[in-house]
């Protein structure tokens, strides 16, 4: 669980984000994020459903760790998705704040 003296997850995943817009747009040999760019949406789209599974079998039978490890990755090729589509962090903020019941 975050603490106070963490760092802050919003800030994080911006900064993910800000990287991933970067190889985006200025694409670099041997990026795994240009890779996937490159792969284009269907594969990026498989491998977030690759990444789910993970996180499902993580979730049951492998451990508080490599759950963390697997949200982690998910989050990470959810966010190269959201980029592909010109969509972003901000975009699930706002979902996920329409959401928020009082």
């Amino acid at each position: 669980m975050t603490t106070s003296t963490e760092i802050a997850p919003v800030h994080t995943l911006d900064r993910l984000f800000a990287v991933i817009q970067d190889r985006r747009l200025h694409p670099r040999e041997g990026s795994y994020t240009c890779k996937l760019f490159r792969q284009g949406n269907d594969e990026m789209a498989k491998k977030v459903g690759e990444e789910a599974v993970e996180v499902v079998l993580a979730a049951v039978s492998q451990g508080p760790e490599r759950l963390t490890s697997e949200v982690a990755d998910l989050v990470y090729h959810l966010l190269v998705l959201l980029a592909a589509h010109d969509l972003g962090p901000e975009d699930l903020y706002r979902e996920l704040e329409r959401r928020v019941k009082p």
